[in-house]
């Protein structure tokens, strides 16, 4: 197996900071699917304010925002594309606020009584920094509530991914290849937010596989979401259809086909 690097590896994030906001609107739903299951673990009292770290098309944050008809909701996100698909989501919403930012360097202090987020800390490298941060911008006894990759998610095709990069066809283009993304462990991320100063502490892994029916299926999302950093390297078009191609028939051998090795992690933690 390929070895995935750590923050001490890799420093900042290097994944491209715009998505394709519409794409990822269609085909996000293993992702809407985890984050409902998510929300309804959120013990909400419906005055609260909170912070959407990550909110990508703010389909998940108008479900949010439909808990808080006496609370107020931001929704956050680092992609210009992202913030403002969710602005358009969320307009019949006027508890909700759209803001632009990177979740390591939020224009808030000790503004909220809930972080919640979902599919996004696996984005960021440092750790150390976000908790740090999430820290931070909580009211003291606010809660982090969120899920992010983490374990061996995606260990399979991220292989396959990064093999197929090295080889003549696409190795000059991944010389100085940096991981853009950070999948945290139990142990390592309960150290961390203790070394936050987190308490009532509770993190968990669970794995959570996801088929899709066919390959265009299959093709179309990891396009857009799991191979975006190594497909914005590539330039021309035919050569990133061939990497797709390609990792969408080794895919198709697999048993089920088609599927995603999935690991979500759940973490819960209060300032005190």
């Amino acid at each position: 197996m390929t070895k995935r690097s750590t923050p001490k590896d890799t420093g900042r994030a290097v994944a491209p900071r715009e998505w394709d906001a519409r794409s990822y609107h269609a085909v996000s739903e293993p992702q809407f699917e985890w984050g409902k299951r998510v929300l309804s673990s959120l013990e909400l009292a419906g005055h609260e304010r909170v912070v959407d770290a990550g909110c990508g098309t703010g389909r998940l944050t108008a479900l949010l925002a439909d808990r808080l008809p006496n609370g107020s909701i931001v929704a956050l996100d680092r992609s210009d594309n992202m913030a403002r698909a969710a602005a358009t989501t969320l307009a019949p919403y006027g508890q909700a606020s759209v803001a632009v930012a990177d979740l390591v360097a939020m224009p808030f202090a000790s503004a909220f009584d809930v972080v919640f987020s979902t599919a996004t800390f696996h984005w960021i490298l440092d750790h150390d920094r976000l908790f740090a941060e999430l820290h931070r911008v909580l009211k003291p006894g606010g809660i982090v509530h969120a899920q992010c990759g983490g374990g061996e998610n995606l260990r399979r095709i991220q292989s396959r991914a990064f093999e197929l990069s090295q080889t003549p066809e696409f190795a000059p283009m991944f010389a100085d290849w940096q991981w853009a993304t950070y999948y945290a462990g139990v142990e390592p991320t309960v150290r961390r937010l203790r070394a936050a100063r987190f308490v009532d502490i509770d993190v968990t892994l669970e794995a959570a596989p996801f088929v899709f029916p066919n390959a265009q299926a299959f093709a179309t999302f990891v396009s857009t979401v799991v191979l975006r950093a190594f497909l914005s390297r590539i330039v021309d078009d035919d050569r990133r259809r061939t990497f797709v191609d390609r990792i969408t028939a080794m895919a198709a051998n697999d048993a089920p086909a088609f599927e995603l090795d999935y690991w979500r992690l759940n973490i819960r933690a209060r300032r005190a």
